[in-house]
């Protein structure tokens, strides 16, 4: 995933996210979902620290409804709602310069959908990725979990996504290839709201 993290935030977000939060039943969040196509266990809640948790909260932010924010210093994702309001969910990123800035859309989504590491995944790390070069199919083994959505710029695919994870541990941290890595329940989630088209924002730390 080639493209280089960078200071400049192009449409940045004017954005404040208030301390009033509504947080949606855990147990329910995380419960089990045996109708999936690979059923998946209730999720430890004890074992998401709570600022983790899938949760509404007050934002204010000159983005429309529908868009999708990416903080990545905060380790946050919000997906903009009505009156003021979003869903904030924790994530994992990318680690230093392997990661995507500014603005982008939904290109596409898929449910369990299989992998493909880069070009650049496979030069970096030949022994754990160049096995995968042919494609995995999607699956709980799959390292883009239950959920994808492939992140595009002017009709080109980015090679950034949005996707879920067989490695929970990695939200809240900066240990990915680059891409937005969610909960498998929380890109659920997330996919049931989002379209194609839809507008995502990601916002990097700016370099002093």
């Amino acid at each position: 995933m080639s493209i280089s993290r960078r200071g400049l935030m192009f449409g940045l977000p004017l954005f404040l996210a208030g301390c009033s939060s509504t947080t949606i039943n855990p147990q329910l969040n995380y419960a089990a979902l045996p109708d999936e196509k690979f059923p998946l266990r209730q999720v430890p809640i004890d074992k998401i620290k709570p600022e983790l948790r899938r949760t509404e909260v007050d934002y204010v932010t000159t983005e429309k409804p529908g868009t999708i924010v990416v903080d990545t210093p905060a380790r946050r994702l919000y997906y903009v709602l009505e009156n003021g309001r979003a869903l904030r969910y924790g994530i994992g990123v990318g680690r230093a310069g392997l990661a995507l800035s500014g603005n982008a859309y939904v290109g596409r989504r898929a449910e369990w959908p299989s992998w493909t590491p880069t070009a650049n995944m496979i030069r970096r790390d030949p022994h754990k990725n160049l096995k995968y070069a042919a494609g995995m199919p999607g699956g709980p083994n799959n390292p883009l979990g239950a959920r994808a959505m492939y992140l595009y710029r002017a009709g080109n695919d980015t090679h950034f996504r949005i996707h879920g994870t067989n490695q929970p541990e990695s939200i809240g941290h900066a240990m990915s290839s680059g891409c937005v890595r969610m909960m498998n329940h929380d890109v659920i989630d997330l996919y049931t709201h989002v379209k194609v088209g839809d507008r995502v924002v990601v916002i990097q730390e700016a370099k002093v």
